[in-house]
């Protein structure tokens, strides 16, 4: 009987091994090459109506623009310093990309169309990030504090129906790491370097209106708001670690160990999953109700691929990998002969 019971358990483990296996939250269904490209990627806007995804070459001072349902690429956009966000605007179809280093900081304005620069805005130094408010048309850039002990720094707005720069926001701490913007267009979420802390920001009167400790935690890097369940999502790099807050009390409700070096998270409202994208691998975690979450895989993917986004009407999530190679101040100097780069895209799996 014992010998019939250890038979049957071992049949039933493997038959769920083999189907969790045939079924992972992501299946790699496409893989675009970029030849000749080194060092890092940053952020990813999308555009469906036009079939294109825009993925910013950073080190390579471009933006590339892909057909997003084949991953062929289609065009490249050059002139850029050193770029960072990028932030499609369907309306004008116009792009808003955000470039900066340590010795300068601007806003570019570019045509969907013709692919060309139409505008540029001076911003502070250190110039990375950014996020848009569709209620009121107007776009958050982060800049950075003027030095690694500075204690405070801003938000620039710009208003992108005249594309000028009409006021900032000052936020305590070195610099700001990936923002969010509530439904109403009034309230933002930011992740705050320095004091390690999520900023509560009052849209309408432009103040800091609440701060969240985050708990023995450092460089924090990637946010995703979850609204509908009140809920905040912020990824740190020291350790590497998902925290989840209730943004009626800003109170974290749970924590668990994430991929390192984390860049991007997305979440997948409809799996009720979330994807945060780091070096060499991809965590998934399933959201089982507000405050209960579960890791469910870790997908491997490649170097440095922690720059993602999630496109809901596909249901794929798009990392970018970078290429290998001797790194110094946080940049590649040397590439590795024979390094691939590239841009994968994940289905999500039911």
């Amino acid at each position: 009987m014992r010998k019939l019971y250890a038979v049957v358990l071992a049949l039933f483990l493997v038959s769920i091994s083999a189907h969790a296996q045939a079924d992972p939250p992501l299946r790699l269904i496409h893989t675009t090459f970029l030849p000749g490209y080194v060092g890092d990627f940053e952020h990813f806007a999308a555009d469906m109506k036009g079939n294109r995804l825009f993925l910013i070459a950073e080190d390579h001072k471009t933006v590339e623009v892909l057909d997003i349902r084949t991953g062929k690429r289609i065009h490249t956009v050059t002139g850029f310093g050193q770029p960072h966000a990028i932030e499609y605007l369907p309306g004008p179809n116009s792009l808003i990309v955000t470039e900066g280093d340590d010795e300068s900081g601007a806003v570019e304005l570019v045509s969907g169309s013709s692919y060309k620069i139409l505008n540029k805005i001076k911003l502070p130094t250190d110039v990375d990030g950014g996020v848009y408010n569709p209620v009121n048309k107007y776009y958050y850039v982060e800049s950075g504090g003027q030095g690694p002990e500075a204690k405070t720094h801003v938000l620039s707005i710009i208003d992108t129906k005249n594309f000028k720069l009409i006021g900032d926001i000052t936020l305590p701490g070195t610099k700001s790491e990936a923002m969010a913007v509530d439904h109403t267009g009034t309230k933002l979420y930011v992740n705050l370097r320095g004091p390690d802390e999520i900023g509560v920001v009052d849209l309408l009167t432009g103040q800091l209106v609440a701060r969240w400790p985050i708990p023995e935690a450092k460089n924090e890097n990637a946010l995703v708001l979850d609204e509908p369940n009140h809920r905040l999502f912020s990824a740190s790099h020291t350790p590497p670690k998902l925290f989840v807050f209730d943004i009626d009390t800003g109170k974290v409700v749970a924590s668990l160990p994430c991929a390192e070096n984390t860049d991007d998270m997305s979440y997948d409202p409809v799996r009720k999953r979330i994807y945060i994208t780091g070096d060499g691998s991809t965590s998934v975690f399933e959201q089982q109700d507000a405050d209960h979450y579960v890791h469910v895989a870790e997908v491997t993917t490649g170097y440095r691929a922690k720059t993602s986004t999630f496109v809901p009407e596909l249901n794929r999530l798009y990392i970018a990998v970078s290429s290998k190679g001797k790194r110094a101040g946080g940049r590649l100097v040397e590439p590795e002969p024979g390094s691939k780069v590239e841009v994968r895209m994940y289905q999500a799996n039911p």
